[in-house]
């Protein structure tokens, strides 16, 4: 392994987490052959400078603020975390779904809607942004009944 090829990861890493599968991409054409990548994805892994896990949490939260659980898990499977870490991240997400849908609908939409094709493109948004269609329907009906300012 050479040294190089460390530098290089460890200056991906010193940016942002990255996953496993994101890295040995990002590396692949410096690494000249695939077991050296290996070697040095191990290597960081064991020191642990390199973790799914890690990053899949800070993954989770950033994009919590703007998507839904829906939305978080698909992002997190698409970057290379393993499906059962981003269901269990997106779960986490999922407990604030109802108040973030509300309140991102509150946000973008200063009226209530009152007609139903209104409804419809509202709940089309939020579908867009990951919640789900339980969430989706409370979110509206929560949003009718509050005062909007």
């Amino acid at each position: 392994m050479s040294d190089e090829l460390k530098a290089r990861a460890l200056r991906l890493l010193a940016r942002r987490e990255h996953t496993r599968a994101e890295l040995a991409r990002k590396l692949a054409p410096a690494a000249g052959s695939r077991e050296k990548l290996e070697t040095l994805l191990d290597l960081l892994e064991a020191s642990k400078r390199l973790s799914d896990e890690r990053y899949a949490e800070a993954r989770a939260h950033g994009l919590s603020r703007k998507f839904g659980a829906l939305r978080v898990r698909r992002e997190l499977v698409a970057k290379g975390v393993e499906p059962e870490t981003a269901a269990r991240f997106a779960a986490d997400v999922e407990k604030a779904d109802l108040e973030r849908a509300r309140s991102i609908l509150t946000r973008k939409y200063r009226t209530p809607a009152t007609a139903p094709k209104e409804r419809a493109r509202r709940a089309r948004f939020l579908q867009s942004r990951g919640f789900s269609a339980d969430v989706i329907r409370r979110s509206l009906v929560l949003a009718a009944t509050e005062e909007f300012a």
